[in-house]
């Protein structure tokens, strides 16, 4: 009785040796499939970001059709892949808004000098040359004094504990819109759905105005509402840690809503966010952009970075919270080329350039007419300094939300 059964198991030893090379050939396959469908889903989300801010400085380019037409050209043949055009600046937006001539804030409407939609140019031009198009609302909760929007809305804005309502920014005195009052809220959703609608963009993005500066909030409206949801007036402190707390949660929460505003109008519309370094935009601004990165309601991050010092700049570019959105989202870093009064070297921007390229982050450059038309070197050299950074093209997808 033993005899078969031994007979038996070498007969099915000999048969599994038999399928150990059909069982290679399918480990040999399978992992092949893994490793061409691994990096593809690992790259997805690391779309590396070439982009450059156009600002209001940028006027006499964005105004000419043939000078936008020649720009898009350019940046498409250096292999930048976005644009970012301001369309919220000083109180005012840069196209035809019913939204803001029903709020009264807009006696004019920028044109083209042949009188036509510069945005809508702007992006036609764009993406003609493959190049996406995320129009960026610069000053977010913030405007000027002498706007017609502080004019006309004196209760759309917040004050300061002793009731002054402006404070010093890189555009001057200005003062700052409540961002918890919901007037505002509707305000500002009602630009951005306006303009994601009206357009064929491909994202809408907000910096670091898009905040408020701690020591803001002590106005009326927003005493009561802290005092009735915690039933203690607001400490004297403005860096009181509740406090603080408080605050930023309340931007958050609408931050999520204008999220999804943007998303049911344009679900695969890029929501980009473009803050300080987290321990500065949180303790001095209450932007708590690290939750909301974490509540998935960020498709693409870039860090304002703007320092002289190269030993500064590779610090600030490592930090952590950029490290964590890097395994989550598109991230890239903002440089600075240059101010109208500050001219920055082609040597110092390729120095940072290649700092966070070799830390797999992208780049976004501030702004369009510093990169070669106002600067210290020839455009000639300006020019060549950009091709040799970006030497090959990196093509990007506008379809990225809920990757």
């Amino acid at each position: 009785m033993k005899l078969p059964l031994i007979m038996r198991s070498r007969s099915a030893v000999r048969s599994l040796k038999s399928f150990f090379p059909i069982l290679a050939c399918i480990s040999f396959i399978t992992a092949l499939l893994l490793n061409s469908f691994n990096p593809v889903m690992a790259q997805l989300p690391r779309q590396e970001i070439r982009g450059v801010w156009i600002t209001n400085n940028d006027f006499d380019t964005l105004k000419d059709r043939t000078k936008v037409q020649e720009a898009m050209t350019q940046l498409r043949g250096l292999n930048f892949n976005t644009i970012y055009p301001v369309v919220w600046n000083s109180g005012y937006v840069m196209y035809p808004s019913a939204v803001a001539q029903r709020a009264g804030i807009q006696p004019f409407v920028f044109k083209g000098s042949d009188g036509h939609d510069i945005l809508a140019d702007l992006i036609n031009q764009a993406h003609r040359r493959g190049l996406l198009a995320i129009p960026w609302f610069e000053f977010g909760f913030m405007a000027p004094p002498t706007s017609e929007l502080a004019l006309e809305h004196p209760e759309w804005l917040t004050q300061k504990r002793d009731s002054s309502q402006t404070s010093i920014s890189a555009a001057g005195e200005v003062v700052w819109l409540n961002p918890f009052h919901p007037e505002v809220q509707q305000f500002i959703t009602s630009l951005v759905v306006e303009t994601v609608t009206q357009y064929d963009v491909d994202g809408i993005q907000f910096d670091d105005h898009m905040s408020l500066p701690h020591e803001f909030g002590y106005d009326p409206y927003t005493i009561a509402l802290y005092t009735e949801e915690t039933k203690n007036r607001p400490p004297s402190n403005p860096q009181d840690e509740i406090w603080m707390r408080w605050r930023a949660d309340k931007i958050t929460a609408f931050m999520v809503q204008l999220n999804q505003a943007v998303k049911a109008r344009k679900p695969n519309a890029i929501f980009s966010v473009s803050p300080n370094y987290y321990d500065f935009a949180y303790k001095f601004q209450l932007q708590d952009w690290l939750a909301w990165m974490r509540q998935n309601i960020v498709d693409e991050l870039i860090v304002q970075i703007y320092r002289p010092d190269l030993q500064s700049f590779v610090s600030n570019i490592s930090r952590r919270e950029i490290q964590e959105a890097q395994q989550m989202i598109p991230t890239g870093i903002g440089v600075m080329t240059g101010l109208r009064n500050r001219p920055v070297s082609i040597q110092q921007i390729k120095a940072q350039v290649r700092a966070a390229q070799a830390r797999g982050l992208g780049i976004t450059f501030f702004y369009y007419e510093t990169l070669w038309n106002s600067a210290p070197e020839p455009p000639s050299q300006r020019i060549a300094g950009f091709k040799s950074l970006f030497p090959t093209p990196a093509f990007r997808s506008a379809i990225q939300s809920g990757i």
